[in-house]
């Protein structure tokens, strides 16, 4: 039997009968290759997202803990007159060294940098402020007359560089109105205190907090602020991140201002350790009976390190001791 040809017109007939369930299911099968590979590369994409997430907190976590092993090995040979003491590295949030660090102790002028962030709240740096009563001269300042006016910036760097208690005075009742026009709840005389305590308690510290605004003693038993080395150091960390202007001038040898009538004033730096703090950005002192000698510090020692100093419950000359035995095993840390 010869087979005729298919004519195109046959052709064209049988295409046209090819079941349409085999043409929806390579359809099908197409769209879902498709769509496979889509989710594929999705969750690939995905998935090199969280390796190289893992990696970097891998990564930060292995620096961490190397930072931990140098910081063991360099501060192993320090001894402090302190009675509490820490070093914290700011940028990694590594503790690098601490001695009764929890230690709730007297303050002494340490208390002047809270008061400068409470009252630079209702008092701009460039308005003036006429002074009711002298400040009175020490070792480290000379006398302002009172009837004289300056800058609210200017004697706030005559008060933390010279550690003027009249000056701290000062700030804190020129201050007064404006913070209770603020803070309706702080009480009439006393609206800095009020607001330094407030600030530590925002801060989630609870080992420190104020009864005078200059941490002078209030009696042979009392002391005008207490509080840790850990929560001085929170303090200073956030002074540096959030005011860094307010307390340049802690980094100065000295300062001096002038009146809006033209007289001067000079202020010499209570930081005896100055020139052996590379970086320097702020720093206090503090002096009491009760405290003893007290000193804070915030430094950049080495390229991506800013750290936080502080000594607690030492001598008058062993605070600046203590300090360049810690700075100087921080640089060996950071530097290894």
């Amino acid at each position: 039997m010869t087979e005729l040809p298919i004519s195109p017109l046959q052709t064209a007939e049988n295409l046209r009968r090819f079941p349409l369930s085999i043409g929806r299911n390579i359809f099908l099968s197409v769209v879902f290759m498709a769509a496979a590979c889509g989710v594929y590369v999705y969750l690939s994409d995905e998935s090199v997202a969280a390796v190289a997430q893992t990696q970097a907190a891998n990564a930060a976590l292995a620096a961490q803990e190397n930072e931990k092993s140098a910081a063991a090995r360099a501060f192993s040979a320090v001894t402090l007159q302190a009675e509490s003491a820490i070093v914290v590295d700011d940028t990694t949030h590594v503790v690098l060294f601490a001695r009764n660090a929890t230690s709730q102790l007297p303050l002494a002028s340490l208390t002047k940098v809270p008061l400068v962030l409470a009252v630079s709240e209702a008092l701009p740096p460039n308005s003036v402020m006429t002074l009711v009563r002298p400040i009175l001269g020490s070792g480290t300042t000379q006398s302002i007359p009172a009837g004289t006016s300056w800058t609210t910036k200017d004697l706030i760097d005559f008060t933390l560089v010279g550690s003027s208690n009249d000056g701290a005075q000062a700030l804190a009742e020129t201050a007064d109105e404006s913070l209770r026009a603020r803070y309706p709840e702080a009480p009439k005389g006393a609206a800095a205190i009020w607001l330094m305590n407030k600030l530590v308690h925002d801060l989630g510290l609870t080992h420190t907090y104020f009864l005078n605004p200059t941490g002078l003693d209030e009696s042979a038993t009392l002391s005008g602020a207490y509080g840790s080395a850990a929560d001085i150091a929170t303090i200073f960390a956030y002074a540096a991140s959030t005011s860094p202007d307010l307390f340049s001038a802690t980094s100065l040898k000295s300062i001096t201002i002038s009146s809006m009538d033209g007289r001067t004033a000079t202020a010499w730096n209570t930081d005896a350790a100055l020139d052996d703090i590379p970086g320097l950005m702020m720093g206090k002192t503090g002096y009491t009976d009760l405290a003893g000698g007290n000193l804070a510090v915030v430094a950049t020692i080495a390229p991506g390190h800013r750290i936080i100093a502080v000594v607690l419950g030492s001598t008058p000359d062993g605070r600046f001791s203590d300090m360049r035995e810690l700075i100087a095993a921080a640089q060996a840390t950071v530097t290894h």
